[in-house]
């Protein structure tokens, strides 16, 4: 009966090391790879443009081209902290050769992604993602407070011909008025990054969406990616 009781206790014991050892391994996911700053990585996009303004000869100049963002090496950014190069690169179509055109840096600290654009720093993700998240992407710059949050998470997103398994869309801006009308939002794929991104900052007249005075529109759409 003795050894008997002394096997039951040793295996109550092992058990309970088994489930700690769990609970130990078990560590938070953050999700950290939406904003995947592996040396190497890069994603192509297709980009359209458009300008608009009605006291300029040409309206509504409507520009088309592609864009490469390439992590480089690690860099010190404008805070003074160790961060990946941002290298942006561009050409008119397929058949053209990347041009380097920007180089910002990128960085994730205290649970948000960082990209410092044009010496400006903006927050485009923070972590973990949930749905109940808000954040102003403009904390630590000279631009207008607003209010970021996930519409969804983790979820399948078509862009372009390609299909992300597990992507976010990071809300950023959704706004009508007699005088304007403000969309923008992008995707984020899981191990890969910035896939989608659609940005439209209009002044209208009375309403007419069509009527537009002046503002900008511009869209990415992820063609391929990878790591070099």
């Amino acid at each position: 009966m003795k050894i008997y009781r002394l096997y039951i206790s040793l295996l109550v014991l092992l058990i309970v090391a088994v489930v700690s050892c769990k609970k130990q391994d078990a560590a938070p996911q953050f999700h950290y790879d939406y904003f995947d700053l592996t040396q190497g990585r890069y994603i192509d996009y297709d980009v359209m443009e458009i300008n608009h303004d009605v006291d300029q000869a040409i309206e509504h100049d409507t520009s088309y081209y592609q864009l490469r963002t390439l992590i480089g090496d690690t860099a010190i950014d404008n805070q003074g902290r160790i961060a990946r190069k941002f290298l942006r690169y561009k050409r008119a179509n397929t058949s053209g050769t990347w041009v380097l055109s920007d180089v910002w840096t990128a960085l994730i600290t205290e649970n948000r992604a960082e990209l410092i654009e044009e010496n400006q720093r903006v927050i485009k993700l923070v972590f973990a993602p949930t749905l109940s998240k808000e954040w102003n992407p403009n904390a630590f710059n000279m631009f207008a407070e607003m209010t970021s949050y996930y519409s969804n998470i983790h979820d399948l997103q078509n862009v372009g011909p390609l299909v992300f398994d597990s992507a976010l869309i990071v809300e950023q801006e959704d706004f009508f008025s007699l005088i304007d009308k403000k969309r923008k939002y992008e995707v984020y794929a899981k191990g890969v990054g910035l896939v989608k991104k659609y940005y439209k900052d209009l002044t209208i007249a009375n309403f007419d969406t069509l009527n537009v005075q002046k503002g900008k529109e511009l869209y990415y759409t992820c063609f391929a990616y990878g790591i070099q």
